[in-house]
């Protein structure tokens, strides 16, 4: 399975000067950002402004009522929609496609990274939803939520599911400046972000509600996030006054999800609380998973006419997640922040369902790539599933070291993918290169310290091992 970053080259465009005094006072010499976007990002700065200190009480926190949040055995076990067709024709699928692959050290937009047999994000993501569309004769669109990071990218690909049946839109998330930490100015020095990248931000997806009957909500990279027959029938079985307007799916917090954003009651609604609302003194409280065990997987369930009738009234005030940043140059800026997630204490009759953690598979990292791309799932139409082969349902932990973190620096790695369906735990640091055919089973470590390389050879079966030291191999 390889990968591939798509790399590309913009030509930069002349700047064009603007004045920028105090506070928001900007002269529109070049209307490159929106008058909607300038006003957003207005109304959100002067929010940012009247808030002192965290946004929560922390004394007010509570863990929801245990009928807020629904076991997704209990939604399973109320079946299939009788009339399936007549359900998904309702239903619109929302891809968050704002990311870049910067990460994992590629250009371009993150849904065009091939994740698995060629297929990118982007492609595993048309072939679920035409597949749905095939099997049931239906027509569920696919929407895309760029940001300007990766509009005009995406749209150039979109050319080639011209002859899918699946109908694609797209629309642009919104353009905000950084901010000094210090001064509290827009670094900005023009409107135009040409030249300027690292001045703007796609300011998180708390803006899609404005935009666009059921919508189905999700991170393009998130692998697990397909779409559940299941709650789609549990939404759309509901007697029209008692229907459920906001389900989240929630699932089991381990140690690696401590910073993931959790459901709380406050003042007798269900809100999510991410980690930046937290108080510090509370912050070791929050990341705890006995506390709080379970988190927000971003996959959403919204109802559209009440996403109309909340954005009418002005009611989606979602709190503001402030978020420090260093630029390479060394600038310290923040960047004001809404979650799509949020949301959900102005929606009636809001639901979290904790489902199973297959249904949470992000790819930020090449450990994750590693994972998605092994024996360990199989892939039929656009969706991997756990292997059956595999004896247990639990991912194995990866932790690939800093000589792996770009995509094609780790593809010169690995001759092919190891067999881990038996694995438990890697751990690999260093200069460390893996052969053909290689099987990790239970717990192995690789470390080859500085100036040293190991190469695993070709067949190698290594179980419970700790490797160290130097071991090369050269072709004769």
């Amino acid at each position: 399975y390889t990968p591939r970053c798509v790399l590309y080259s913009k030509k930069k465009k002349a700047k064009s000067p603007i004045n920028s005094g105090h506070g928001l006072r900007l002269d529109f010499v070049v209307l490159q950002i929106s008058k909607k976007d300038f006003d957003g990002f207005k109304k959100l700065f002067h929010r940012f402004l009247q808030v002192k200190g965290p946004s929560i009480d922390w004394a007010k926190i509570s863990r929801p009522p245990e009928d807020s949040i629904q076991p997704y055995e209990r939604i399973r076990a109320k079946g299939l929609p009788e009339d399936i067709a007549a359900a998904l024709n309702r239903l619109v699928v929302v891809k968050l496609n704002g990311g870049l692959g910067t990460s994992m050290g590629c250009k371009g937009p993150k849904s065009l990274i091939s994740v698995r047999n060629e297929n990118t994000f982007l492609d595993l993501t048309v072939k679920q939803i035409e597949h749905l569309n095939k099997t049931y004769d239906t027509n569920v669109p696919l929407v895309l939520m760029n940001s300007f990071n990766t509009d005009e990218d995406t749209k150039k690909i979109l050319q080639k599911y011209t002859h899918h049946r699946v109908q694609i839109h797209t629309f642009n998330q919104s353009r905000y400046p950084r901010i000094n930490k210090e001064s509290l100015l827009p670094i900005a020095k023009s409107m135009g972000a040409d030249g300027e990248g690292e001045a703007w931000y796609p300011p998180g997806h708390g803006d899609i509600y404005a935009r666009k009957e059921y919508i189905f909500v999700s991170n393009i990279d998130n692998l697990g996030a397909t779409v559940d027959l299941f709650i789609l029938q549990h939404l759309m079985s509901q007697p029209q006054d008692k229907r459920c307007e906001f389900i989240m799916e929630v699932t089991d917090k381990t140690r690696a999800d401590v910073k993931g954003g959790t459901l709380i009651e406050y003042e007798e609604r269900l809100r999510l609380l991410e980690i930046a609302q937290v108080p510090k003194a509370h912050v070791d409280e929050f990341k705890s998973v006995t506390k709080f065990k379970i988190f927000n997987t971003n996959n959403l369930w919204i109802s559209l006419p009440a996403i109309k009738r909340v954005h009418d009234a002005n009611a989606l005030d979602l709190e503001i997640i402030v978020n420090p940043k260093t630029l390479d140059g060394g600038l310290n800026v923040i960047q004001l922040e809404t979650a799509v997630g949020a949301a959900i204490k102005s929606f009636k009759n809001a639901l979290g369902v904790n489902v199973p953690r297959s249904r949470f598979l992000p790819v930020k990292t090449t450990s994750d790539l590693l994972l998605v791309m092994s024996n360990l799932y199989s892939l039929d139409a656009g969706s991997l599933t756990m292997s059956k082969k595999r004896e247990f349902p639990t991912t194995p932990h990866v932790k690939l070291g800093s000589s792996f973190t770009k995509v094609q620096e780790y593809l010169r790695r690995f001759e092919n993918i190891p067999d881990m369906l038996e694995l438990d735990h890697l751990t690999v640091s260093g200069d460390v290169t893996f052969g053909k055919n290689v099987s990790l089973k239970g717990t192995v470590i690789i470390i080859a310290n500085h100036g040293d390389r190991i190469d695993i050879p070709a067949g190698a079966m290594l179980e419970n091992k700790i490797v160290s030291g130097n071991l090369r191999i050269l072709d004769h």
